[in-house]
């Protein structure tokens, strides 16, 4: 039953029914405070009523902030999701209450990040987006529709094909030589990784015990798609293996994803 005072300057409306959340809305003056509960008792009516209070109060960054410290750090990529996601906290978009984040909003976002990135980093950005609403919408009661669902996608890169001819990896390996301040460890991964077609969080997470020199194979106990898989290492792929050092951690090449991505990115 809604009930109706006058408050300050305006009405205010309050929507009391068993089994469903108080809801409470001023407005200037008493007939639109009336329609607003018409509108609301006859969605409670047709079992259409969902509670919009935490799509109010709550923002988007407030949403990146809770994945971060509840689902990301169960993830197999959670070094790199925290990274991506801490940087999209950042953004004006992040401002946004969940109730007032459209579609449009979602687009200017995309517009303005395609002026700074590339599509396919706006792809994953979004994809980040729309997997955080959706678990809010399950997990945490928030009831919006996910408006990044609504949102064309920038066209997917193509997938390269180009294998870099013999100079241009005799160039990259001096320009990744470990000289001065230089990570010791770049080169032997991008070496490894030329050698084998390991992804960079593979690389990363091979272990010694893992690698096999007398049968020349690798095993991937954590891969991409989530299965385990043996990959056979070319000769080259063994003799960059015996030059390394090991270390005391057991892991192959011990450096995180984004120390290897800066030290590659700071290469002359």
């Amino acid at each position: 039953m809604a009930s109706f005072r006058q408050h300050g300057n305006g009405w205010q409306a309050r929507i009391r029914r068993h089994g469903y959340p108080d809801q409470t809305k001023t407005f200037e003056n008493k007939s639109r405070a009336e329609k607003w509960a018409r509108s609301i008792e006859s969605e409670i009516d047709k079992s259409l009523f969902a509670n919009a209070s935490e799509a109010q109060r709550n923002t988007l960054g407030d949403l990146i902030a809770r994945y971060l410290v509840e689902v990301t750090p169960t993830m197999k990529g959670a070094s790199e999701d925290t990274i991506r996601l801490k940087a999209i906290g950042r953004k004006p978009i992040a401002q946004w209450s969940l109730s007032n984040l459209s579609a449009t909003r979602i687009a200017a976002y995309r517009d303005e990040r395609l002026k700074e990135v590339s599509n396919g980093t706006v792809i994953r950005e979004l994809a980040c987006l729309s997997s955080i609403i959706n678990h809010a919408r399950r997990e945490w009661g928030v009831n919006v529709p996910n408006p990044v669902q609504m949102v064309r996608k920038p066209q997917s890169p193509q997938a390269r094909a180009r294998v870099l001819a013999d100079d241009e990896v005799f160039k990259l390996m001096q320009a990744l030589e470990p000289k001065g301040r230089r990570s010791r460890w770049t080169k032997p991964a991008v070496q490894l990784a030329l050698a084998t077609a390991m992804r960079r969080g593979e690389l990363l997470s091979l272990w010694w015990e893992h690698v096999d020199s007398q049968r020349q194979t690798a095993f991937l106990s954590d891969t991409k798609n989530g299965e385990s898989r043996t990959v056979p290492l070319s000769t080259a792929a063994v003799q960059v293996l015996a030059e390394l050092p090991r270390h005391i951690s057991g892991i192959v090449i011990p450096v995180k994803f984004f120390t290897l991505d800066a030290a590659f990115k700071r290469a002359p």
